[in-house]
């Protein structure tokens, strides 16, 4: 079963400490219990080679707090991955000095809005500007650098466009966007949507993603618009943090695996999806659907002729 499934994406969660505590995340109240704690370098770098995805998206809490951050991203990329380094940004301009530039590696700084809205996101003024310096300064110093907008019910996608455009000019790389999953621990469930209410916010993304960068997969865009139907891969972006292997996927947790392949092959999978597990009803996040994407499943001619000119633009 092992081989049947495969990894594209770690998502690799190295602490669950965060200086932010924003509305929307179900981490830092989840892990709690243990948001002291650090995955040691050694194990970080060995559940890369365990999990073997070419991509290695690092997360947290925020991930620029970790004391060795430098060192864990140069020993990803001596085994040749791709790295997405997932932060708030307020720690870049701070830490910059330890990374290199390399064509393999992105800062991936969150952004939901502009700036008056972000700061409420995030529940602290100021994290907007500190944001926008930090992508200022890695651009500067020739880094490659990428964005990450969640969007919620009350999103104004005016406001997303509004935000690429102000992005634009910085010399920004690219935008992941994605609706945000409704968390457990999340006491403010007004925030999230339901399928049919993730359609009509999407319903004009393709306006947006031929006038910006915007870095997911058509097909995927085409899902989220509810003009394609695609089941959910989980098991393409496997989370790997304080506490193992988290089943069965980054956003629903129903245990922790010691071992990659006990979480490949324990999980029972066919479990979850929509129609399976009501946590999954209204899921649309790209973690659990750009794998199916990227494998061509439940994709057509014409799907394929959309992702072949995706990739070559």
């Amino acid at each position: 079963m092992i081989n049947k499934r495969f990894p594209i994406v770690l998502m690799l969660e190295p602490l669950h400490a965060c200086n932010l505590t924003c509305t929307g995340c179900g981490r830092i109240r989840e892990y709690e219990s243990t948001i002291t704690e650090r995955v040691p370098l050694e194990e970080c770098l060995f559940a890369v080679d365990e999990c073997g995805a070419p991509v290695v998206s690092i997360c947290g809490g925020e991930p620029m707090m970790y004391p060795q951050i430098g060192e864990l991203v140069a020993g990803i990329l001596a085994r040749n991955r791709h790295i997405y380094l997932c932060t708030n940004g307020m720690f870049i301009k701070k830490r910059l000095h330890e990374f290199t530039p390399d064509k393999r590696f992105y800062f991936n700084v969150h952004l939901d809005g502009m700036e008056k809205n972000h700061d409420i996101a995030v529940e602290r003024e100021g994290v907007f500007r500190e944001a926008i310096e930090g992508i200022k300064v890695a651009k500067a110093a020739g880094f490659q650098v990428c964005t990450n907008t969640t969007v919620y019910k009350e999103t104004d996608m005016r406001e997303v466009e509004e935000l690429f455009e102000y992005l634009g000019p910085l010399g920004v790389d690219g935008h992941q966007i994605a609706p945000a999953y409704g968390y457990s621990a999340v006491n403010d469930r007004e925030i999230f949507m339901t399928r049919d209410d993730i359609h009509e916010k999407f319903k004009d993304i393709d306006r947006l993603a031929k006038k910006f960068p915007i870095r997911q997969t058509p097909v995927y865009l085409d899902f989220l618009k509810g003009e394609h139907d695609m089941p959910c891969t989980a098991w393409g972006n496997p989370t790997y943090n304080v506490k193992g292997w988290k089943g069965p996927c980054y956003l629903i947790t129903d245990g922790h695996h010691q071992t990659f392949e006990g979480l490949m092959t324990e999980t029972p999978w066919e479990s979850y999806g929509q129609g399976n597990d009501p946590r999954c009803e209204h899921c649309m996040v790209h973690c659990g659907f750009e794998p199916s994407a990227a494998l061509g499943i439940n994709v057509g001619l014409a799907d394929n002729l959309k992702m072949l000119a995706w990739t070559l633009r």
